[in-house]
C-alpha cells in the first residue's frame, strides 16, 4: 500500500537518499536499495538516488512487506494461457498482483510460486515478472513473465499501448451515445491518498467504450479498452461523467442498487487480453468469462428489465 509524505523542510535540497534515510530511519544503503527498486521515489517526477529534493514535492513510499507468515494462497485463480515465456491468469476478485505494505491477502505473484511457476528477475523487489495490474477489487486477465526476454518485450509492449486490454464494465445510468472516447488527465485526489480524479495536473488517460447492452435508465454495460493504464482509470473516467460503476462505492456508485444486484465490489471484468507473442511475435489472444458475482449481478439486472415496459427493457446494441 502506497503511502505519501511530503518533503520535509529539514531535508529540502538533500541527497535523495539521505532523505529518505532520515524520514524512513534507515541505513543510507537501505535507501538507495529501496530507491532503486521503486519502492521510494518523488511524485510526478523521476528522480535518482543522488538527485536533490527540491521544496514542496511528495515523496511516496511503497514499500515491500517483509512477511512473518506465510502468505494466503489464490487456490481458484485459474491458469488460462502458459508457455515458457509468459502465463496468464483469471485473477479472482480480492487477490492483489503483488505483496505491498498493509497487504496481508493472497497474491497473483505469491500464488504462481507456490504452484511452483518460475518467474523472471526481472522487476522491482517483489513485482518480478510483472508489467501491467490489476486493483485487488478487479477481476480478470492478467500476464506475468516467466522469462527475461518476455519481460523486456511485453513491458516495451504495454508501455508503447500495443497490448489491447478490453474489458466490461456495468455503469449507471443510460450513456447517451453508442460508443466514445474518454479523454481526461488522472492523478491523486487530495482528499485520500487511495481515490484518483481527473485534474489538469493529472497524467494523460485515455479511455475508449462501446455499449454492448442497455437497461433503461437504470444501467448500460459497456465494453471498454485502454489507451492507457492509470489507476482505476475506467473507474474514475466513468464517474467524471456521471456514470459510476454499479457498485463502485468509492467513485460514487448507488448502494441501494449494489445491494439488489448483490454486488460487494465495482461491476468491472478485465474480459480479453492481445498481444503479440515477445518470442514467436505471433498475435495471440486469450478471453474470459465473468466470475459468477458478476453474472449474477447482470442476470438480475437482465430479469427486471425484461419485465419493464419497452422504454426500459434492456436492448442489445448490434
Amino acid at each position: 500500500m502506497s503511502r505519501l509524505a511530503p518533503a520535509p523542510d529539514a531535508l529540502v535540497g538533500k541527497r535523495f537518499d539521505v532523505a529518505v534515510s532520515k524520514m524512513l530511519g534507515v541505513s543510507r544503503s537501505k535507501a538507495a536499495e529501496l530507491i532503486d527498486t521503486g519502492q521510494a521515489k518523488v511524485l510526478d517526477r523521476s528522480i535518482a538516488k543522488s538527485g536533490i529534493l527540491q521544496a514542496g514535492e511528495t515523496v511516496e513510499f511503497d514499500l515491500v512487506e517483509e512477511r512473518d507468515v506465510p502468505e494466503p494462497i489464490a487456490t481458484d485463480m485459474a491458469v488460462v494461457y502458459e508457455d515458457d515465456d509468459v502465463v496468464v491468469v483469471d485473477k479472482p476478485v480480492g487477490v492483489a498482483a503483488h505483496a505491498s505494505v498493509g497487504w496481508t491477502g493472497p497474491t497473483v505473484l505469491g500464488s504462481l510460486r507456490d504452484r511452483g511457476v518460475h518467474i523472471t528477475s526481472y522487476g522491482a523487489a517483489g513485482r518480478e515478472g510483472i508489467v501491467s495490474r490489476l486493483d485487488v477489487g478487479t477481476s480478470g486477465l492478467m500476464l506475468v513473465c516467466k522469462s527475461d526476454l518476455a519481460y523486456v518485450e511485453m513491458r516495451r509492449q504495454f508501455a508503447e499501448h500495443e497490448v489491447v486490454k478490453t474489458y466490461h464494465a456495468l455503469v449507471q445510468g443510460s450513456l447517451k451515445q453508442d460508443k466514445a472516447t474518454i479523454e481526461a488527465p488522472i492523478g491523486r485526489a487530495k482528499v485520500s491518498d487511495f481515490r484518483f480524479c481527473v485534474t489538469p495536473a493529472g497524467k494523460p488517460a485515455v479511455t475508449h467504450w462501446d455499449v454492448m447492452e442497455r437497461f433503461g435508465s437504470e444501467a448500460t454495460l459497456v465494453s471498454v479498452n485502454l489507451e492507457t493504464g492509470r489507476t482505476h482509470q475506467i473507474r474514475v473516467h466513468f464517474s467524471s461523467i456521471g456514470h459510476p460503476l454499479a457498485g463502485d462505492h468509492m467513485y460514487g456508485a448507488n448502494p441501494v442498487l449494489a445491494e439488489e444486484l448483490g454486488l460487494e465490489r465495482q461491476w468491472l471484468h478485465a474480459m480479453q487480453l492481445e498481444f503479440r507473442h515477445p518470442r514467436t511475435h505471433v498475435w495471440t489472444t486469450v478471453t474470459s468469462q465473468y466470475p459468477a458475482d458478476l453474472a449474477h449481478a447482470l442476470d438480475v439486472m437482465r430479469v427486471r428489465h425484461a419485465q419493464g415496459d419497452d422504454s426500459s427493457a434492456a436492448s442489445v446494441v448490434a
